[in-house]
């Protein structure tokens, strides 16, 4: 087995290749297929859990299969990424134990330890490319600060594909009714545009808070692969970041993603992202919660979506919204939760959209917050 230094190469011998990444905390893996123009030839070039397969290549959580004689002809090389999970350090510099190990036929064949990284948040491990009759395998370990999205916009990954339909700059769908309870009574269930003050009296606020978002496959559908994701605004309602399934921590680790589940099959929440309401910046002033549909499939083959706040210090739930409608489109604002002074309100919206990414949210969770105006 060689032992490669970065930017080296190695030939590749016959046969089927894996790649194993290998690091003292959990990474996320993926793989490009890149043509000979350096970039992919469509958003299905892009293996990764959410989209597992694509000809001649697997997604493993450990690493990546290829086999070379079913790699289509028009793919010069399949590059082989990581990027962290939030569920151990924020940053390769402080991961420990990187190593990509390379293997044909069961046979190992090159190993690479990438150093010299600091605050990269991503990073391209090695590339498995043509050379003339044959493959061979490359070291990169090229970093990334600003995550998988900055990788996946390198290489031509478009997963904001939609144009989303222009929304109002204030809908009445996102007001908050009048008569807003609070939690004095125990649990709230909302219904649509009904709003919460997350205030208990004598009780103190409010530190630590978890979103649960839960959905199963409507009847006669098959599995439901929805994404669950959280947008920051402003109080001018504009986006400032974002936990989504390419980048699971925003805010300086304040919001921080449970990782993606891909069939919304079994019990209890199949997302969840938790917010640590005192990290967060004064510039926060509301935090929009939204389901996206990757694959495209609608919210008609869903059935029993819902999402509902939990008192992290407590483990109690203090509100429930469960989304009794649907339409034929690919995206949902569920939530807001928004400051009202030193405490926070959590507003039910249920309003659908066309979008398969979070990316594609922005403009009407922005539209939502602005909604509110001075209310």
């Amino acid at each position: 087995m060689q032992t490669l230094p970065k930017g080296a190469n190695a030939p590749l011998p016959s046969g089927p290749v894996a790649v194993r990444v290998q690091a003292s905390s959990p990474v996320d893996i993926s793989a490009l297929l890149v043509a000979a123009s350096g970039k992919v030839r469509a958003d299905t070039d892009f293996v990764f859990y959410n989209q597992p397969e694509a000809p001649g290549v697997r997604y493993r959580p450990d690493g990546v299969d290829v086999d070379p004689t079913a790699v289509d002809g028009e793919i010069a090389t399949v590059v082989v990424t990581a990027s962290l999970d939030g569920r151990g350090p924020a940053t390769f510099g402080q991961l420990g134990g990187l190593r990509m190990d390379v293997a044909v036929s069961g046979q190992a064949v090159a190993t690479f330890e990438p150093g010299g990284l600091g605050a990269e948040t991503a990073l391209l491990c090695v590339e498995i490319y043509r050379r003339g009759e044959g493959w061979k395998v490359r070291a990169v370990g090229q970093g990334y600060a600003n995550g998988l999205a900055g990788i996946a916009a390198d290489y031509g990954i478009t997963v904001d594909d939609d144009e989303p339909a222009p929304t109002p700059a204030a809908t009445p769908a996102a007001a908050p009714a009048t008569g807003t309870v609070n939690l004095d009574k125990g649990q709230v269930s909302l219904r649509k545009r009904e709003t919460v003050s997350l205030t208990k009296t004598g009780a103190p606020a409010l530190r630590r808070v978890a979103m649960g978002l839960g959905w199963d496959p409507a009847a006669g559908s098959r599995d439901i692969d929805l994404d669950a994701s959280a947008i920051t605004v402003d109080g001018r309602g504009s986006k400032i970041d974002a936990v989504w399934f390419m980048g699971k921590s925003a805010c300086g680790g304040a919001l921080e993603h449970s990782g993606d589940n891909l069939t919304g099959q079994g019990d209890g929440d199949d997302e969840t992202i938790t917010v640590d309401l005192r990290a967060l910046g004064a510039d926060v002033a509301a935090i929009v919660f939204v389901v996206n549909s990757f694959r495209g499939q609608k919210f008609t083959e869903v059935a029993r979506a819902y999402c509902r706040l939990i008192d992290l210090d407590t483990g109690a739930e203090l509100v429930r919204f469960d989304l009794t409608d649907s339409q034929a489109r690919t995206g949902v604002i569920m939530s807001v939760l928004r400051r009202n002074g030193p405490a926070w309100d959590m507003t039910a919206i249920g309003e659908f959209h066309d979008g398969k990414t979070v990316r594609a949210m922005y403009g009407p969770a922005e539209a939502v917050v602005r909604g509110f105006g001075g209310r």
